[in-house]
């Protein structure tokens, strides 16, 4: 079972849906056990860096997200895959979860902001949950932050005006897409069919 957690800054019934629609077990989950018993972890997230991680702290599952990313496949998505980081710099410093090292900053561009639409998938290491992905692969994304990580973490990215991390990776079992794999069409079932397919 995928548990999506649900802490109030999700958005988790299009990504239950896409699970649904690929026949993978999931459920919506506030709890801790929920969490621990799950077999893979997804985070989604809309909305702002510091009051997502608000949320995330009044809910106690902090602690268990560190823990169980540190032994299952872990996913966050959008704003989820912004918070794994060590900090983020919307609207002020604020503390990640800190799964992988690095920050998320305002874009720096003079492109239109937020990156809205279809951007091509650029990979850069390979990752299991890129396999049978081709390289003129098109996904969606909407935002105005961007990672800024080791390249070694970065599985795959986008050009907007310079390279956007779009799918990174611990090199273990986190990941993190920047994009919405459940807005993604084929392309974005593809991807969470394969991380599906690592439980």
């Amino acid at each position: 079972m995928i548990a999506i957690v649900d802490y109030g800054a999700g958005n988790i019934f299009s990504v239950k849906n896409a699970l649904d629609y690929l026949g993978l077990k999931s459920e919506l989950v506030s709890d801790k056990e929920s969490i621990k018993s799950a077999d893979a972890v997804i985070l989604p997230g809309v909305g702002a860096f510091p009051s997502a991680m608000n949320m995330l702290g009044k809910s106690g599952l902090v602690d268990t997200i560190k823990e169980e990313s540190a032994k299952k496949p872990f996913l966050g998505i959008c704003l989820g895959m912004q918070l794994i980081f060590s900090k983020g710099y919307e609207f002020e410093e604020c503390d990640g979860l800190g799964l992988i090292s690095g920050s998320v900053r305002k874009m720096e561009t003079d492109l239109i902001i937020p990156h809205m639409g279809w951007n091509k998938l650029e990979k850069l290491n390979d990752c299991p949950i890129l396999e049978n992905i081709g390289d003129d692969e098109y996904v969606y994304f909407v935002h105005s932050y961007k990672a800024y990580c080791d390249d070694r973490n970065i599985s795959a990215y986008c050009e907007y005006d310079g390279r956007v991390p779009a799918l990174v990776h611990d090199g273990k079992f986190v990941y993190g897409a920047q994009f919405h794999p459940e807005k993604s069409g084929e392309t974005g079932l593809k991807i969470l069919k394969n991380f599906g397919g690592l439980i």
